[in-house]
């Protein structure tokens, strides 16, 4: 059972967080100490820098040989539906107003459905109401995410990015074209195959973009890193040395602060706190907090959970959006009021939510 101390505990790890926040949108919207392009060169620090060693430090304290195959899969499926779910209703409703295309709104609906700030604030009231067990299964959640999801989430920014850049390129070279002249007896079935091999060789070299950008990615090695060193570790019994992992936690530790500090300085940059309006506003919430854990819920049935792996896995996707998407949005500039909005709404709204949950479960 949840108590009047366990909630104090919550707004104890989450109130330092909007702290950094706070200071960060006062900091450029009333003092005006950071100008747009020192705003985007900390943005790129926290992602480039804090999040890496944030993901090695995670990965590696988790023991790889005892993690939950059935928590893994049911994991792997919520991500799955979801990704199919959004995709089948942004090829019938695209939104507009919003940056990167429908593979961008993909993304962004992603970052917002099945990213919940699981290391922060989950494992405080979560832990609260079963104890370690549900600290063991957070935890197993967190390297889920920082190994094989927030990489997946990267990659397609990296394929996003690319692909806007192919698509400039492409309609330059139509409108060239379209001023010449044409042979016009030409076969139209040979047309047809032409246009079909120049497609799938467009798409090829996009994918080949965007993977040689991912493998580069401090993120990617971080994660891939950290994977092996926990190998090691938990095999073996080695021990990083003393002033290497003393160097790692002193900006990892800040990592998180500096995401929220990041997430005010975007704020103070937009119109409005607002950012994406009321009504798209009204959406990320029906995503972060319907539709995310209605998904999971059809996951641990299908992978058939039960007890506390059953309860644990659907109150963490109750749980508030994760800073870690918004500094990707924020990075390949892929609507980051939506998420920014998400972030911070998510985090105001999540605990009566969450705490309903528990009850009707617990019924």
């Amino acid at each position: 059972m949840v108590s009047w101390l366990d909630v104090y505990n919550v707004f104890s790890a989450t109130v330092p967080l909007y702290v950094s926040m706070i200071l960060g949108y006062l900091s450029t919207k009333h003092l005006n100490l950071f100008s747009l392009e020192q705003c985007a060169g900390i943005n790129k620090f926290i992602a480039k820098f804090s999040i890496p060693l944030l993901s090695f430090q995670v990965i590696s304290q988790n023991n790889p040989f005892t993690m939950s195959l059935r928590l893994i899969l049911s994991d792997i499926l919520q991500k799955i539906l979801a990704a199919v779910v959004l995709a089948v209703v942004i090829r019938f409703w695209h939104p507009t107003g919003g940056r990167g295309g429908k593979l961008g709104w993909i993304i962004t609906g992603l970052s917002v459905t099945v990213f919940p700030n699981t290391l922060i604030i989950g494992i405080p009231i979560l832990s609260a109401i079963d104890g370690d067990a549900a600290k063991n299964i957070l935890v197993q959640i967190v390297v889920l995410q920082c190994l094989i999801w927030s990489n997946i989430l990267l990659f397609l920014f990296e394929i996003n990015a690319t692909w806007d850049l192919q698509s400039s390129g492409a309609s330059i070279e139509h409108r060239v074209n379209d001023n010449e002249e044409t042979d016009i007896e030409q076969e139209p079935i040979e047309e047809e195959e032409a246009i079909v091999r120049t497609r799938s060789s467009g798409t090829g070299k996009i994918l080949l973009k965007g993977w040689r950008k991912f493998i580069v990615n401090p993120n990617t090695y971080a994660a891939m890193i950290g994977l092996i060193w926990a190998t090691l570790h938990f095999r073996l019994g080695w021990k990083l040395p003393e002033m290497i992992d003393k160097s790692i936690h002193l900006i990892s530790d800040g990592g998180l602060g500096m995401a929220m500090f990041s997430l005010g300085l975007f704020m103070a940059s937009q119109s409005s706190i607002i950012a994406c309006g009321t009504k798209m506003t009204i959406i990320t919430m029906i995503l972060k907090f319907i539709l995310g854990p209605a998904l999971m819920i059809a996951s641990a049935f299908c992978i058939r959970l039960r007890g506390t792996l059953f309860r644990v896995t659907i109150l963490q996707a109750t749980l508030p959006q994760g800073i870690v998407p918004f500094v990707f949005a924020k990075e390949y500039n892929v609507n980051p009021e939506i998420v920014s909005t998400g972030v911070i709404f998510g985090m105001l709204v999540f605990l009566p939510i969450t705490l309903a949950y528990y009850f009707v479960l617990d019924l």
